[in-house]
């Protein structure tokens, strides 16, 4: 059949890229499978963009305006060289993530993002806005086949962090109950989030909830940031009230701008400390890795002016970041993970640096769980990210490794072994994720 003979019309189009919202995977992929075709008849087009990659996108498993499939299709669209998909306590939507990647050519890798609790820094922020002595970290390149396994782990945390949004609803009410604005965690909360098919309810559900609300109560962005700040009396960034005030002007941003706001105000009012739905980072990383992922901690510095805007100025781990990486290669952590866009060159010099001290491997991406944020990191055109494309295609090349054989992990102690350099890992792996050599490399 001719490349005419499969094209499609724009209105085509545009139907699919809608399905790709669809609550059915099946009608998603479909969708996706289709696009795919659009783009090999050049009907649909990349934008040009350079050597860009992205380890760290979120999708509607967690918080995110993308699914699985739209997520990878508009990684593709802005032309990223590959893309990975980490959500918040589940990987419910990584084999969707791989199978929509393979439709479009687009490598890719899956893993999970999960807060653990840290005795050693009981007392001090570390890389969590929220609560001292808990820390964002991530289990990256779980081989295919592992994510049942790893969605059971991760159950009862999740059925944990339940109970504490039904908690923290109620404080919500508590706090609107004079203006007649409520939130219901059943009718309004949950049907925002994928929970039924194995996804996460996060503040950012919550937020997004009661976001909703606002916006019909206020009825106008004018009127909304008059309450936001006269009313309730919230300290929220010029940058994002003028977001909020153009909300007529940027309609697809507008509940997104309300949800940032609200993180960065209310959460510390209505936050209750997490508890049970926290493992030990013993644990998280003993259980990572004998599944064959690779853990990493998620570094974020000291912040000011927050990019996605739902961060408060606040200083974290760069006061401490020594003892911090001394605890981290005591603990077993195999990698750290960054985002150039959130941090100065000082602070990220520094991190590298720690990295090639302590033999670190290094993944980045761009935390994506609002319209507002690029796929694309202009920051990564940095000659002094270079390296960060090789990681990733190594990371990739773990992936498919240990999918094949968790003996093969590339943190494995028989990989270690037959190649002790993390410069030879890293080089070998990122061959297999390139496709320029098989596995028997290895």
């Amino acid at each position: 059949m001719s490349d005419k003979a499969n094209s499609i019309s724009k209105n085509e189009q545009d139907k699919l890229i809608s399905e790709l919202y669809n609550k059915s995977e099946i009608v998603r992929l479909a969708a996706a499978r289709m696009l795919s075709c659009s783009a090999v008849t050049g009907d649909i087009k990349q934008t040009p963009s350079g050597n860009f990659v992205n380890c760290h996108i979120h999708t509607s498993y967690s918080f995110s305006p993308y699914t699985p499939a739209a997520a990878v299709f508009e990684a593709w669209r802005a032309g990223l060289l590959t893309a990975g998909i980490v959500d918040h306590d589940s990987i419910a939507g990584g084999a969707e993530f791989t199978e929509a990647g393979s439709y479009f050519g687009l490598p890719t890798t899956q893993g999970v993002e999960c807060r653990v609790k840290v005795s050693r820094f009981e007392d001090r922020t570390l890389n969590n806005p929220d609560q001292p002595g808990v820390a964002y970290v991530c289990a990256h390149g779980v081989p295919r086949g592992k994510n049942e396994a790893f969605q059971h782990f991760l159950e009862p945390y999740r059925e944990a962090r339940s109970k504490r949004n039904r908690a923290m609803c109620d404080r919500i009410n508590d706090i609107f109950s004079p203006y007649r604005i409520s939130i219901d965690y059943d009718t309004d909360v949950i049907p925002k989030s994928m929970a039924d098919t194995g996804g996460s309810v996060t503040e950012r559900h919550l937020m997004y909830a009661l976001a909703i609300k606002l916006a019909e109560y206020a009825q106008t962005p004018h009127a909304l940031t008059l309450f936001l700040t006269e009313k309730l009396k919230l300290k929220i960034p010029e940058k994002v009230l003028s977001n909020i005030a153009d909300g007529d002007k940027t309609p697809q941003f507008y509940l997104y701008d309300i949800l940032g706001a609200l993180k960065s105000a209310l959460i510390p009012t209505i936050y209750i400390q997490a508890t049970d739905e926290l493992p030990d980072a013993e644990e998280f990383i003993e259980y990572a890795r004998s599944h064959g992922a690779i853990t990493a901690y998620a570094y974020l510095g000291d912040v000011g002016d927050s990019v996605t805007g739902d961060k408060r100025a606040q200083r974290f781990e760069d006061a401490y970041l020594d003892e911090l990486f001394a605890w981290l290669k005591e603990t077993g952590f195999d990698a750290v993970t960054y985002m150039p866009s959130r941090n100065t060159k000082e602070q990220l010099s520094r991190v590298m640096a720690l990295c090639r001290s302590y033999n670190f491997f290094e993944i980045s991406g761009e935390d994506i769980n609002s319209p507002r944020q690029l796929f694309i990191c202009q920051k990564m055109a940095d000659p002094m990210f270079g390296h960060l494309i090789d990681t990733t295609f190594a990371l990739i090349g773990h992936e498919i490794a240990a999918t094949s054989d968790i003996r093969l992990a590339m943190n494995s102690s028989e990989m270690i072994v037959k190649h002790p350099s993390l410069e030879e890992r890293t080089k070998l792996y990122s061959m297999i994720g390139r496709g320029e050599a098989k596995i028997d490399i290895l």
